[in-house]
């Protein structure tokens, strides 16, 4: 579908630049033509996570096509040139689809979700990874609404029920969560 739609437009970023920042509004999604952009989050106390690098003739921002903001940065690692596609244009291309449009949508969410937990794994701190977790999670309040099991968590993170349940104490021990039923609230948040 993409192929049958031209950039909008075409933009040359220098190393460093922000191509858009997370909470921006979605108006657009990417091919990179050359270079490199690093999609990236900060977590509640300032840090970056990589949820993915973009490379020439990759797309990104894909999910952005069914959201309203972008849920990250996209920063250029190196001099780059990118294709910008226009929301609009390419919704209206699946005008008629309705159907197809929810498919792309759904998948769209998965390849984000899936991005995040690739990323997830690349923590080696059980703690780190954990609180990582949260954050992404959380959203703007930092709490996370736990859907099943602690242990079906546990193997999306890539730990052992024991490793992650010894996290969970260890973190609100240390004032950082607090666990209420099926809720756990992430307690450091600090404005970006």
């Amino acid at each position: 579908m993409i192929g049958a739609v031209a950039p909008a437009r075409v933009k040359t970023l220098a190393r460093g630049d922000a191509l858009f920042r997370q909470g921006d509004p979605a108006t657009a999604i990417f091919r990179v033509v050359a270079g490199r952009l690093r999609l990236e989050r900060r977590t509640s106390d300032g840090r970056p996570v990589v949820l993915h690098t973009a490379r020439a003739g990759e797309l990104f921002a894909e999910a952005s096509l069914f959201a309203d903001a972008y849920h990250c940065d996209a920063v250029a690692v190196t001099d780059a040139v990118v294709g910008l596609y226009d929301k609009a244009a390419l919704l209206a291309s699946l005008g008629a689809g309705a159907q197809a449009g929810g498919l792309i949508a759904t998948m769209a969410r998965q390849l984000q979700e899936c991005r995040g937990r690739l990323e997830l794994r690349n923590v080696r701190s059980a703690r780190e990874r954990v609180l990582l977790w949260l954050d992404l999670r959380g959203g703007p309040a930092g709490i996370v609404a736990v859907e099943g099991e602690l242990q079906d968590i546990a193997a999306e993170l890539g730990l052992t029920r024991e490793a992650f349940y010894r996290t969970l104490a260890a973190l609100e021990r240390d004032g950082l969560i607090s666990r209420d039923g099926t809720r756990i609230t992430l307690r450091r948040r600090v404005s970006p």
